[in-house]
This record gives structure tokens, C-alpha cells and sequence, in this order.
């Protein structure tokens, strides 16, 4: 089922859902769109969660406005959608970029209708490096991504692609994958880069306030793993499970125990209350 909720004035995003029960809301990574969980969504509502994916503003079916790109309005938007649905006892989901928004979202909301967070991959606290945080792409490296979007966004997909899994994924895959990515409006794909950049999350960590687990490949080479290990570190009581084999698609290099874990992490954040 489908259907398009307006996050604010002439801005429409597109969602999607599967089965009932408990809801889980999942934010894609960049620069694809809420059909990289189908791997997902075909398991998770066999187990009684409602399961809804959402297409962030400039990708896959949404509206793509000129502005918005900031990890704030996408948030914003993210909170716009919750209050639409009347989420209750939500699982936010937030994969790479989306890890990111996610984060965003339950510092900048105050967690607002969550009960728990499933970090995957998570491009946080910080994309890039700093001279104090020494993880992560240069920010020359981001800008030459950013340059290749605007001369020839297909090769630079297709770039940014080949470093994406850690295991071996067949051509159609690959090509499927790529087409996501194709999918996304130029500017929107390179606004949101703008924000991977730029945006910095560190003080956000300490605001997050429900049960959180973080899933991250120790094989990653767009988030490297001590990502995770910031995050977990920064998050109170964060759990963190380590992908041995996975790159950064670890939803499928190990798609059996990404799914194993997440259905654990929705399990047990069931009867986690939030902290005080």
C-alpha cells in the first residue's frame, strides 16, 4: 500500500507499507529509497510489525524541492509523518544516511512516538573527518562526489557503488541497486551529500533516550566501524553488534542475521521502558 503524506506546503512524501501490528518506520541511506528494505519487508510483517518505509524528500517517489536537504527539515519531516500515522510505541529504523536522520530526529524530538532505535550502518556522528575525529572520507573526498554528480551522476553511482558491499552480489542486484540511486532527483542527491559533509551529530547522542541498538560491518568501507563504536559510546546503554563479513550493505551481505538482530532488537525494546 501506498500513498503520500505532505510535509509542509507544495512537499509531499511518499511512503509505503506491509502487514500490521507493532509499527516500524525505516529511513534509507543515500542515495536510494525505501524499496533497498524489501529484504525486510518481506520477513518482518510475518512476525506482527507494520512495517513502513518512507522515500526522504528528493528520493525515489517523493517530492523533491530545491531546499530541505538539512538533516533538521528532514527530521522535521520525519516527525510530520509520525503525528500523520498517530505512531505509538514506534521503532525508527535508520540506515546510513538515514542513521543520521534518525539520530537527528530523537535529539531534535525528544524521540517523540518511539519506543527504540535500530541504527544499521549509521553515517554518525560525523561523515567526514575532523582534526578531533579522525574517522570517515576527507572532505575533499565528499567534494569530488559531489563534483561527479554534477557531470556525470550515473558513473559516480556506479563509483560509489563498487564500495558499498563486502560480499558478493549478482549483476542483476548491483544493477537493481544502482537503479535506486538513478532513481533520486540530481539536486536532492547532492544537497543531502552537502549535508553528510557538514552535519555533526555528536552532541546529539547523549539525547537519545529510548533502548538503541547499532548494526554495523566491521568490513565497511563508507561508515568504518568506528562509527559504531562512537555511537556506542555516546549512546546510553546502547547495545552494538558487530557484522564480522558485511561492508556498509550489511541489510544484505549478512541478511539473515540482519534480520535475526533486528527482530531481536524490536523483541526486547518491547519490554525496555525508556529511560529516566
Amino acid at each position: 500500500m501506498g500513498y503520500y503524506i505532505e510535509v509542509e506546503r507544495g512537499v509531499k512524501i511518499y511512503l509505503e507499507e506491509a502487514g500490521s501490528g507493532r509499527p516500524v518506520l525505516f529511513i534509507h541511506g543515500w542515495p536510494v529509497n525505501h524499496k533497498m528494505y524489501e529484504y525486510q519487508f518481506n520477513v518482518l510483517p510475518k512476525h506482527g510489525y507494520r512495517c513502513i518505509g518512507l522515500d526522504l524528500r528528493g528520493f525515489g517517489r517523493s517530492d523533491a524541492p530545491w531546499s530541505g536537504y538539512e538533516y533538521n527539515r528532514m527530521a522535521d519531516d520525519i516527525r510530520v509523518i509520525a503525528d500523520t500515522l498517530k505512531l505509538e510505541n514506534s521503532t525508527l529504523i535508520g540506515f546510513s544516511m538515514g542513521g543520521a536522520i534518525a539520530i537527528r530526529y530523537m535529539a531534535r524530538h525528544a524521540g517523540h512516538r518511539m519506543c527504540s532505535l535500530i541504527l544499521a550502518a549509521a553515517a554518525a556522528p560525523l561523515f567526514t573527518r575532523r582534526s578531533d575525529y579522525p574517522y570517515g572520507m576527507s572532505t575533499e573526498e565528499v567534494d569530488a562526489i559531489i563534483a561527479a554528480a554534477y557531470t556525470d551522476r550515473p558513473q559516480m553511482l556506479r563509483d560509489f557503488g563498487a564500495n558499498f558491499f563486502g560480499a558478493p552480489v549478482s549483476e542483476a542486484f548491483m544493477n537493481w541497486f544502482h537503479q535506486l540511486g538513478v532513481d533520486a532527483s540530481s539536486y536532492g542527491t547532492i544537497k543531502s551529500a552537502e549535508s553528510l559533509r557538514d552535519e555533526d551529530l555528536r552532541a546529539d547522542l547523549a539525547h537519545i533516550q529510548v533502548p538503541t541498538t547499532i548494526l554495523h560491518g566491521k568490513l565497511d568501507k563508507i561508515c568504518p566501524f568506528a562509527f559504531a563504536e562512537v555511537q556506542h559510546r555516546g549512546i546510553r546503554e546502547s547495545r552494538l553488534v558487530p557484522f564480522e563479513y558485511s561492508g556498509h550493505g550489511l541489510f544484505h551481505d549478512e541478511l539473515q542475521k540482519f534480520n535475526y538482530e533486528t527482530l531481536l532488537a524490536l523483541k526486547q525494546s518491547s519490554t525496555r521502558p525508556r529511560f529516566q
